[in-house]
């Protein structure tokens, strides 16, 4: 068995240096070996997963890493079988192998940098979910951070609100100073770099701003599309920009839109902006959002069971709201002193706490319009007494999103869909929720009739 434990840990330590630090943390620490059979020539093993989820997604996604690794390990070719079990010694468990967070607190020369250069020290590569909406963006910057002011110069991300832009470019910087604390890194927003350049015109300093800027060896610049339209600050970028560039430092921002996009920026900015690399970052899919959940919830040092993970993953659809959420679930399991259930999660998610307080701006008639529009069924049929499955399902979505988008009573709920008993409201908000966890066509269409309100 001993020797079971040391073979899976060598295959873990080959599999960690293929995947990111939060993959690594959020999938693969969930594993260890089951069984091991030598069959002739071939071995035959079997992988624990702690979860169904773990399983479906380690055995989907990366069934070939292990097996190659597995296969490496022993020196022989191997056939995988995944199975649900827990390991009961825990070893090699979540806790003992994810890659521990903060350690650098513990250094003074890197935490005084990090605050120098106004780095956070809880935004870095080892706590990012990498999956394909900003597996390009992740590869960039993780580059960049390597071999700074040659690998990608300017690096430019971009794409919407919370789907991690901040989180890559602050990884870069706490990545350098990491390597070397005397680097000269700073991070600060477009607000920021046109405040401090408005001050120093004031206050006759515009040489002491010049001085704080154009030496960096690294300037991480967030939202620059602030810059547009000011004529001044732009002119000062340009030159800052110039003189970080040309002296081999680096240069990464951050923007809402591609540079082509940005309306009133200067033409030769925008042509320093393309002349590097431009990625974008996509809103996270589903298992994203799962990964992001866990990571956030180990920061803060809340156990959630993988049924609650799924059914919050499910129901928001960006990486603020499940770290409010999360910040809400941990306050009523602490005020009602009980553990964190799939139960006490839907509760909070039926009262729309998982927009955090952000509904749609809609009308229930809008919203019942938009159901019909989107479903093609007729709002007669829609609110009708049918129970047939093309009507039931639309319905049901109505009702739920009637509940959780515009916060309705139950009852009011339950006399707009046809004059139904609240009973029926709570049930079709329970199922819908529960689906929006496995079904990626509930997931879209939900979406889809968000989109038109």
């Amino acid at each position: 068995m001993d020797e079971n434990k040391k073979l899976w840990r060598e295959v873990l330590e080959s599999v960690r240096v293929s995947v990111s630090p939060a993959i690594f943390s959020t999938w693969f620490s969930q594993t260890h070996l089951v069984e091991l059979e030598k069959q002739g020539k071939r071995y035959a093993a079997s992988v624990g997963c702690n979860s169904s989820y773990v399983k479906t997604t380690i055995e989907g996604r990366y069934f070939g890493l292990i097996q190659d690794s597995l296969s490496s390990a022993l020196g022989s070719p191997c056939d995988l079988v995944f199975v649900v079990k827990q390991d009961s010694a825990k070893e090699g468990s979540f806790k003992d192998l994810s890659v521990p967070l903060f350690e650098e607190e513990r250094n003074e020369d890197v935490s005084a940098s990090l605050k120098k250069a106004r780095v956070r020290l809880s935004l870095t590569f080892e706590n990012f979910a990498v999956s394909s909406s900003n597996q390009m963006a992740w590869a960039a910057a993780e580059a960049v951070s390597k071999n700074p002011g040659s690998a990608y110069n300017p690096l430019f991300i971009w794409g919407g609100v919370g789907v991690g832009k901040t989180h890559l470019m602050n990884a870069v910087g706490f990545s350098i100073l990491k390597k070397d604390s005397s680097s000269k890194v700073f991070f600060c927003t477009g607000e920021d770099f046109t405040n401090d350049i408005v001050e120093g015109i004031r206050n006759k300093t515009t040489q002491v701003f010049r001085d704080k800027y154009r030496r960096l060896g690294a300037l991480l610049v967030d939202d620059i599309q602030f810059l547009a339209g000011k004529d001044a600050v732009q002119e000062e970028f340009f030159h800052t920009f110039n003189a970080v560039t040309i002296a081999g430092g680096q240069v990464i921002l951050t923007s809402d839109r591609p540079p082509s996009e940005i309306s009133k920026l200067e033409e030769r900015l925008r042509s320093r902006f393309e002349a590097g690399l431009i990625v974008d970052v996509g809103a996270p899919d589903f298992e994203l959002r799962c990964a992001i959940l866990q990571i956030k919830a180990k920061e803060r040092g809340l156990e959630i069971p993988m049924p609650v993970v799924q059914r919050i993953a499910g129901n928001l659809d960006s990486a603020r709201k499940i770290e409010g959420f999360l910040v809400l679930l941990s306050s009523e399991a602490r005020i009602k002193s009980s553990e964190i259930t799939e139960e006490l999660a839907a509760s909070l998610l039926g009262k729309g706490a998982g927009e955090n307080g952000q509904v749609v701006k809609a009308s229930p008639q809008d919203v019942v319009s938009a159901v019909s529009k989107y479903c093609s069924i007729g709002k007669r049929s829609l609110l009708g007494p049918s129970r047939a499955r093309p009507v039931a399902r639309p319905r049901q979505i109505l009702m739920y999103l009637l509940r959780t988008q515009l916060q309705l009573p139950l009852v009011e709920v339950g006399r707009i869909v046809g004059g139904r008993d609240h009973t029926t409201v709570m049930h079709a908000v329970g199922k819908i929720g529960q689906l929006l966890s496995t079904d990626v066509q509930i997931r879209q269409d939900i979406l889809g009739i968000k989109n038109m309100l």
